[in-house]
């Protein structure tokens, strides 16, 4: 199996789901990556990326209860395959990035403020 790292800033609050008796989570992660220099200024440019995951059970409740848009993940994922056939009988090919491991990073700006919040 493949072992795939990310580390990002979680764009919006994660969605807890529910799927028979199955906990599903699903967040964003975002980042920003050099994409060369420009032309004229010779100045470095960046790109925003922006990967979808998919946390199952306990990863994906932990997830759900303690992350805040903002807030960094470290991430251990595996790439799955979402192959279906659509019901015009036509294939679509498709993956997903299913958390296998995580880590909390650095506290996003809402979760600072939450921390305060707590202290004072």
């Amino acid at each position: 199996m493949n072992k795939l790292f990310f580390t990002g800033r979680v764009a919006a609050a994660p969605i807890l789901t529910n799927h028979g008796e199955t906990k599903v989570t699903k967040f964003t992660l975002i980042r920003n990556e050099y994409a060369g220099r420009d032309e004229g200024s010779g100045e470095s440019k960046e790109r925003q990326v922006s990967i979808q995951f998919t946390a199952f059970g306990s990863r994906g409740e932990a997830i759900a209860k303690n992350v805040l848009k903002g807030d960094q993940l470290i991430v251990e994922a595996r790439l799955s395959n979402n192959d279906f056939t659509d019901g015009e009988g036509v294939e679509r090919y498709g993956f997903n990035f299913v958390v296998a491991d995580f880590e909390f990073g650095a506290p996003g700006e809402a979760k600072r403020e939450q921390l305060a919040k707590r202290r004072g």
